[in-house]
C-alpha cells in the first residue's frame, strides 16, 4: 500500500460515512477559487503555479512551526525537510 493509499485508509477510518469528498478533491475546488483569483491579476511577475506553491509552502510551514512549539527542528521533520532548509525558508519568508 503507497503512502497515499495508507493516508486514505486512516482518513476513511476517522470520518463516518462514505460521503466525505477525498483531501485532493478539497483542495482542487479551492485552488481552482485561488486560481481563478490569481488568475485575474494578469501583472504578477510570477505565473499562478509559482505564486500557489509559495502561498501554500509558507502556510505549511506555519502549520508546522505551531504544531511544534516553534521548535524547528520537529517542524522540520514534521515537513520532511532538513532543519537547515527550514530555517532558510523562514528567514525568506520574514524578508
Amino acid at each position: 500500500m503507497s503512502k497515499q493509499e495508507s493516508i486514505r485508509a486512516t482518513i476513511s477510518k476517522e470520518i463516518d460515512g462514505p460521503s466525505f469528498p477525498l483531501i485532493e478533491e478539497i483542495l482542487e475546488k479551492r485552488l481552482d477559487k485561488v486560481f481563478t483569483i490569481l488568475d485575474c491579476r494578469k501583472n504578477s511577475r510570477n505565473g499562478v503555479y509559482d505564486e500557489v506553491l509559495s502561498m501554500v509552502e509558507n502556510v505549511l510551514i506555519k502549520i508546522a512551526m505551531r504544531r511544534s512549539n516553534n521548535v524547528k527542528t520537529v517542524a522540520a521533520d514534521l515537513l520532511g525537510i532538513n532543519r537547515n532548509t527550514l530555517h532558510n525558508k523562514i528567514k525568506k519568508m520574514k524578508a
